[in-house]
């Protein structure tokens, strides 16, 4: 898509970008829940908890979404896959999210909580998303996304059509995959709700999943016709650059004209997460004002600015790879999301598990 202003920001437009966001906000710091934190605890100390809650998170989101769709209220759309992109630009993504201490969503719910280590991390995450977008980096990010490959005939294609281009091969697979997903949570006993401060992990893990299918349906209805859903990389960008140069620079999504700046619905929402994240800590009593030492500034920074970079490349993070394009069943998705965990465990490897065995 061609950046133009598809017409004036409305009151709906604002309000529901922000609500959005503010309602992915509060459910990620009352569930606690980072995906960095999800996949690293699963090899570094055994604690499947999170990526449980994750798990969940992606079963109803896939059905959700694809209901939505197949009824005609939403048009999901799927990314082309460039293999080189999608799993070099996700396995760099892992790496850089343990050593920024959060992952795309991470850094932004937790700066609401008052850490100015993940406001740092925010910072460098732009700043990489902008070097490859505009800048030093790019010439690397056309290179890496120069090659596309086709499966089943088509760029862009879902792992159902692997199986035929039919409504039946795509709800018997989509069955398939969220039958296999609720069964992996069945150990940690998702029903047996305990008593805790915050949300319960198999509540966070639903609820997260029926907000991105809000999120995908809001997005197409206030957000010019287009159901991008939850997402941390374009939508970071869409908000600096309309900040810094009152134009959000979008290559891909509709933009709105607000008092003369160009502006996206993405930048409302990503604008909402800190907001919600920053109720819920406040009624939670957990907001806190807390300053890292000048080390972990400076790894927090380096590891954003991968996490920009590699994002771009890889045509999204943990969430917008994770959840909100492998609900549409995209092998490039896909791809992105499995390199993203690998890159994941090879950090926590050689940062956490590796240090201790010497």
């Amino acid at each position: 898509m061609e950046e133009t202003v598809v017409q004036s920001a409305t009151f709906g437009f604002v309000l529901s970008a922000l609500f959005c966001g503010g309602l992915v906000g509060f459910i990620l710091q009352r569930g606690r829940f980072c995906m960095n934190s999800a996949f690293r605890d699963t090899i570094f100390i055994q604690d499947f908890t999170l990526f449980r809650a994750y798990l969940i998170a992606l079963a109803v989101i896939i059905v959700g979404s694809n209901f939505l769709n197949d009824l005609g209220f939403m048009e999901l759309k799927s990314q082309t896959f460039f293999p080189l992109a999608n799993i070099i630009g996700g396995y760099l993504f892992g790496i850089g999210m343990v050593l920024a201490s959060g992952c795309g969503s991470g850094i932004w719910y937790k700066g609401g909580e008052g850490q100015l280590a993940a406001a740092i991390g925010v910072m460098g995450f732009f700043l990489g998303i902008g070097a490859t977008n505009y800048g030093i980096l790019n010439p690397l990010y056309n290179a890496l996304r120069s090659i596309k490959f086709e499966i089943a005939g088509k760029p862009n294609a879902m792992l159902w059509e692997v199986f035929g281009d039919t409504l039946t091969a795509k709800w018997a697979v989509i069955a398939v995959i969220a039958v296999l997903l609720l069964i992996a949570t069945l150990k940690d006993k998702p029903f047996s709700l305990g008593k805790q401060k915050g949300f319960y992990w198999s509540v966070t893990g639903l609820l997260l999943g029926l907000a991105g299918v809000l999120t995908f349906w809001a997005s197409q209805y206030w957000g010019g016709g287009f159901a991008r859903g939850m997402n941390f990389t374009t939508p970071t960008g869409e908000l600096f650059f309309t900040i810094l140069t009152g134009d959000g620079k979008s290559r891909f999504f509709p933009m709105f004209d607000m008092f003369g700046f160009k502006t996206t619905w993405g930048a409302f929402f990503i604008a909402g997460v800190p907001l919600g994240a920053y109720i819920s800590a406040k009624v939670l009593k957990e907001f806190k004002w807390t300053l890292p030492s000048a080390g972990e500034m400076l790894t927090v920074l380096g590891g954003s600015v991968l996490m920009g970079f590699a994002a771009t490349v890889a045509g999204g993070c943990n969430i917008g790879q994770g959840l909100t394009g492998a609900a549409t069943l995209s092998i490039g998705s896909i791809s992105a999301i499995i390199s993203i965990i690998l890159g994941n465990w090879t950090m926590v490897y050689f940062r956490f598990i590796k240090p201790m065995q010497d």
